[in-house]
């Protein structure tokens, strides 16, 4: 029986020497091995059981790696929690789950300061780098000098879970998605097997670990002894070429925007990557324009698209690269070990060339959302789990999104409620009206469009607003477009039609 963090024990066992890891130096199988079972063993020492809840805000890295492994050999579930916050949103979190320690560093000091009081009724708080703000946290360097190498003795099964992995909801809140080590662990095998990875395998890593697509980076390269290289510096995204170069990758992974990034901003149609073998696009839809000029600058590097949700333990379907250049457009079908068809409201699937939902089932699909059954009972019914995403598929099996069923506006890597924007911009005082809506962005696949009605004209008025939201808002949830309407178009309820509003904008 494998647990997820069985995949770094047995790797251990075998290449106990390799490199495994670069984070400002190479890290061996050993090193993160032993230092994960000394976090572990001081888990427990501090009363962690198995099924409580560890929570960690941390940046891609050494600590990161070995606090999400000690955590499972502790027994306990990891929550890695998104860096792109604010103070209120990671207490709600630290709350929601009810975790009982909590791990992170100095470079997020104007999140930890504001919640000091939360923190420090945890059980244990552990820093990376010591901040004075924290006399009595405990450093992660002095944990790992003073704690036992040797694996804790601590029995679980594959159906415990491994993980919460937080999701914005549909009424704004984060939802904790929550997978097993079954879910996590099935998942990783079968990507390992459709993507063919070997110990020869090394990838740059720039997408963040807390993001199920960066977890099952780490998760697949781990579980069959390749490497991974930690590049956090992609807003310069010449020096992440560099990495790719120097550290002679053989797999590279971005969502949409990554793309778009790497062709406009960087010389990369100049580089030589002849070790690059290929490349992994998810993260939302992204255009076949784009998709065409990726595949034929990083060519002979073979690009997959692949299609997934945090519900599935990241991944429910891939595009082989030899359908590529005939299926255009196409999400592909279904990865080892799981079904993925459309279907209508009840489960039942459609004919070939019919929209209904896309759904799946497979060992993958989540135990549903953390402390909240009726957004679980919406989303996983008759043995399903309903994506949220409508579809069709071809006369070949070949699956096609079409649009959303939810009031969701899919921005890059990140899933966010319309309804949560425009509960806040209404707390701005010149603001009557507003209705937030999704529109086409060759980058994004879909950009945040905020539509206002004021109270009183004022020239100023975007500025003005965006300054407010950037107090209200993390980045990622910020409109990236605002339109000014004297009136927003309603039905006869007086309900706001956003449908009408694309019409107005010619989005429709």
């Amino acid at each position: 029986m494998y647990l997820l963090h069985t995949f770094l024990e047995k790797t251990r066992q075998k290449y106990p020497d390799k490199p495994a890891l670069f984070s400002g130096r190479w890290y061996t199988y050993r090193e993160i091995d032993e230092a994960a079972n000394s976090l572990a063993n001081y888990l427990r020492a501090k009363g962690v059981r198995r099924g409580d809840r560890v929570a960690f805000l941390l940046d891609n890295g050494f600590g990161y790696v070995v606090t999400y492994y000690g955590v499972l050999k502790a027994g306990a579930v990891a929550v890695g929690l998104n860096t792109e916050t604010t103070a209120d949103t990671l207490r709600y979190l630290l709350n929601n789950c009810g975790a009982r320690v909590f791990i992170s560093d100095k470079n997020f000091k104007k999140y930890l300061k504001p919640i000091s009081p939360r923190i420090k009724r945890m059980d244990a708080f552990v820093l990376l780098r010591p901040m004075s703000d924290f006399p009595r946290a405990d450093i992660l360097s002095d944990i790992l000098e003073s704690h036992s190498t040797q694996p804790p003795q601590v029995r679980l099964i594959n159906l415990d879970l491994a993980a919460i992995v937080y999701t914005s909801g549909s009424t704004g809140k984060p939802k904790g998605v929550t997978l097993s080590h079954l879910n996590i662990v099935t998942n990783t095998e079968s990507i390992i097997a459709y993507l063919r990875l070997t110990p020869a395998d090394r990838m740059l890593v720039v997408l963040p670990f807390y993001y199920i697509y960066g977890l099952s980076l780490l998760n697949t390269h781990i579980a069959v002894g390749g490497s991974l290289v930690i590049e956090n510096r992609f807003a310069f995204p010449n020096v992440a070429l560099n990495s790719m170069e120097e550290h002679e990758v053989t797999g590279f992974a971005g969502v949409p925007s990554t793309f778009a990034i790497l062709l406009a901003k960087t010389n990369i149609r100049e580089r030589r990557l002849p070790k690059l073998r290929y490349v992994t696009q998810a993260g939302g839809a992204m255009a076949p324009t784009l998709q065409k000029e990726v595949a034929q600058v990083l060519a002979p590097a073979r690009l997959i698209i692949m299609y997934g949700a945090t519900e599935a333990s990241a991944r429910l379907s891939y595009l082989a690269p030899e359908y590529l250049e005939s299926k255009w457009g196409s999400i592909g079908k279904a990865i080892p070990n799981v079904d993925l068809f459309v279907a209508d409201e009840k489960g039942r699937a459609l004919p070939a060339g019919e929209r209904g939902e896309i759904v799946a089932r497979g060992a993958n699909i989540m135990q549903g959302y953390w402390r909240d059954q009726k957004e679980t009972k919406m989303v996983l019914r008759h043995g399903l789990y309903f994506t949220g995403d409508l579809g069709r598929m071809d006369e070949e099996g070949f699956i096609y999104v079409v649009g959303r069923s939810k009031d969701m506006i899919k921005q890059g890597a990140n899933r966010i409620s319309a309804k949560e924007i425009e509960e806040k911009i209404l707390e701005h005082e010149n603001v009557l009206e507003v209705a937030v809506i999704g529109r086409p962005d060759d980058i994004l696949g879909e950009a945040i469009d905020a539509c206002i009605v004021l109270k009183e004209q004022s020239e100023t008025w975007q500025e003005e607003l965006q300054d407010f939201i950037r107090k209200k808002l993390p980045p990622f949830k910020q409109p990236r477009h605002y339109s000014l309407f004297e009136s927003l178009p309603k039905n006869s309820s007086g309900k706001i039609m956003k449908t009408k509003i694309k019409e107005l904008k010619g989005l429709a």
